[in-house]
């Protein structure tokens, strides 16, 4: 077993400067491949954490638990994925199999590879039609603690499949336009960011 030593007399082996600080510089944050729907998503999970945090304390530290936190803390659990979702299928991070693609013939491979994406498309939409007619029929009625309307949540619900749906779309055209998409080649999973 070796450990390195740093040698003295190379310069860029110094962590401390001539004047004896530690001089560090941090890259520059980039947040510009971030989206609008990943700020959503973000600031929904924050509210559920906070949410919890106040559930845990009143349960546990107040022996006094706040009885409406276990029901927002499930609504705002399905407003994070659903929103959050539409981030994966922007990023194309979505669970797939891709191990048939290696075998197949690339003609097929890419035929097959535009048919998930297009069923992917017809999905989405067909889920933002249940959902809007689902919010019709039960949109009105109250939560069972809180005395808000369950549509609130199926609205959240259905902009994360309206969001998912363009999202779908805008991956389709960016597989079509490039020739290729993530299950013909796996190893662009990283570079998918539409």
């Amino acid at each position: 077993m070796s450990t390195h030593i740093p040698d003295l007399a190379d310069p860029s082996e110094h962590v401390l400067g001539a004047d004896g600080e530690f001089h560090v510089t941090d890259e520059p944050i980039d947040v510009s491949h971030y989206r609008f729907e990943d700020w959503i998503a973000f600031g929904f999970f924050w509210v559920l954490a906070a949410t919890v945090f106040y559930q845990f304390f009143t349960r546990y530290a107040l022996n006094d638990s706040a009885s409406w936190t276990e029901e927002i803390a499930r609504y705002l659990l399905i407003c994070t994925v659903f929103v959050g979702g539409a981030m994966s299928v922007r990023r194309n991070t979505h669970i797939h199999v891709d191990i048939f693609y290696r075998f197949l013939p690339a003609k097929l491979a890419r035929t097959m590879s535009t048919l998930v994406d297009l069923l992917r498309i017809l999905f989405f939409g067909y889920a933002v039609y249940l959902t809007y007619a689902l919010m019709g029929k039960i949109g009105k009625q109250q939560m069972s603690i809180i005395d808000w309307p369950i549509g609130l949540i199926y609205a959240v619900v259905l902009f994360g499949f309206a969001l998912m749906s363009f999202r779908a779309v805008t991956t389709a055209l960016k597989h079509w336009r490039q020739g290729f998409s993530v299950l013909e080649r796996p190893e662009t999973t990283g570079s998918e960011q539409a």
